[in-house]
């Protein structure tokens, strides 16, 4: 393109053939036969060609450019009504994201609105509240090591993260020394959807309490076992770090001593915090009552 003959008056044309080696072959020999590039006609006519132009991203959702800028600077209609600006690179490889997309365990979506999943880097406590949430419901995995979330599912307005982050900071506390949990079950006893009207934030140290473990109780009642040798029930019962263990003739009488001791020491730790705890959750420890089936 050294060749005295060859003259472009346009400063963007050189920038358009600086970042197009295609297009400066194609324009370079254009001029070497002596014919006029015209710059302004080919964009004009990139414009006409590429809006209206369809495609589908990775997730399936159908796509079209309604506006056009130049090649990094597109604007795209998605099906449901959702607009975003990529480039055209992006969008014919299927890399446009569309924020209804159930990304998450084919459910969840992030949704429109104020709340991202990241802040500088990092995921943000809403995000991580969220996906956990999902997680225990819809994993597959999770389901085949923890069979009691297996029936477990989020309401339908939770699936869209932007909902859910506003009610997370809209209820979200946080105790000195205490991690939170985000428990679906004390306030509704055998509970298993997670939503806005028995969903609530609990210390640990609370919702340890609470944990069952299924598998290694056998065909006795809660907190009983029974010691064939010796032909006696135990009771057993962890209060503050200390195991009270007690023996019975009869499984019932067992079971009974666990019920009391395990009630008086729920509501024990609800004074403890009273206060400091939603005053729903501190009234259903008060009232939290231990079944044989629990």
């Amino acid at each position: 393109m050294a060749d005295k003959k060859k003259s472009l008056s346009s400063s963007s044309v050189l920038v358009q053939l600086y970042n197009n080696r295609k297009l400066a072959t194609k324009v370079d020999n254009m001029l070497d036969e002596g014919q006029t590039y015209d710059y302004n006609g080919h964009k004009n006519c990139l414009k006409e060609e590429r809006i209206g132009a369809t495609n589908r991203n990775r997730f399936g959702s159908l796509m079209s450019v309604v506006a056009y800028n130049n090649a990094t600077d597109i604007e795209v209609l998605f099906d449901n009504g959702y607009r975003t600006h990529t480039t055209w690179n992006a969008f014919k490889r299927g890399e446009v994201k569309n924020v209804y997309d159930r990304t998450v365990y084919g459910v969840g979506y992030l949704g429109e609105g104020p709340y991202s999943s990241t802040e500088k880097g990092k995921r943000t406590k809403q995000y991580n509240a969220w996906s956990a949430m999902l997680n225990r419901a819809y994993s597959a995995k999770v389901h085949k090591k923890n069979t009691t979330y297996q029936e477990c599912f989020v309401v339908e307005e939770w699936h869209n993260f932007q909902t859910f982050a506003k009610w997370f900071d809209d209820n979200y506390y946080e105790i000195d020394g205490d991690i939170m949990n985000l428990d679906k079950d004390i306030l509704l006893k055998g509970n298993k959807c997670y939503g806005p009207n028995f969903c609530v934030f609990v210390p640990q140290q609370i919702n340890k309490l609470f944990v069952k473990a299924d598998k290694h109780r056998g065909s006795q009642p809660i907190g009983v076992y029974y010691h064939k040798t010796l032909n006696v029930y135990y009771a057993s019962i962890n209060v503050n770090g200390n195991y009270v263990r007690k023996s019975f003739s009869t499984e019932d009488a067992a079971f009974q001593f666990y019920k009391k001791t395990k009630e008086a020491h729920i509501q024990e730790v609800a004074e403890k915090y009273k206060g400091r705890i939603p005053d729903r959750l501190y009234k259903a420890m008060l009232t939290y009552r231990v079944d044989k089936n629990d």
